[in-house]
């Protein structure tokens, strides 16, 4: 069971990386509102770095999963959406490095998830994917990271889940807001 210490937003303490996906489908304006909360992330110097790939009941859909690691492919497989995460990692005004685009990228994923868990929906971000393998199959180019693939469905059945995943199964605990205090 979670602690709150403090009177917050009753949608983050509401937001949870689930496991157990329902196959039930997202409707396309949902996953368009998700899209439009993460363009109104703060970034530096409003460059606005996310990109996304959407995999929803299409081909893309397909492509995504077959880069999912097979950790991943036994839960993520069921989500009705993929979306992929990208960030630009040069400022479009000059060309320069932008040392804060996967931060920015980073903040515009907090929003997507806080906008899903808004509309009862799990969107649960994750590494274990083959980044290399979407670059080629979208021929992503190299002026942008691959950072984070995002499943996104309904709560669903967590017997469908792994032994070792029906374990896992809960809104984790989290670290005190006085553990992560270094200094005050």
């Amino acid at each position: 069971m979670r602690t709150f210490n403090f009177d917050i937003l009753e949608t983050i303490k509401k937001r949870w990386s689930a496991r157990a996906l329902s196959e039930k489908e997202v409707k396309r304006e949902d996953v368009y509102a998700l899209i439009e909360a993460a363009s109104f992330a703060p970034s530096a110097m409003n460059e606005q770095p996310w990109r996304f790939i959407i995999g929803h009941e299409n081909e893309t859909l397909i492509k995504l999963r077959e880069s999912l690691s097979s950790s991943n492919q036994e839960w993520a497989n069921r989500a009705p959406v993929l979306i992929c995460l990208l960030s630009k990692k040069t400022h479009e005004r000059n060309g320069k490095e932008n040392k804060y685009h996967i931060f920015d990228s980073g903040t515009a994923f907090g929003f997507l998830s806080l906008e899903a868990t808004q509309r009862g929906l799990i969107a649960h971000g994750m590494g274990g994917f083959d980044k290399d393998k979407v670059r080629e199959m979208f021929k992503i180019e190299n002026e942008y990271d691959i950072v984070l693939m995002i499943a996104v469905g309904y709560y669903g059945d967590k017997s469908l889940l792994s032994e070792s995943n029906q374990v896992r199964e809960n809104p984790g605990n989290r670290k005190s807001y006085k553990d992560i205090i270094i200094q005050e």
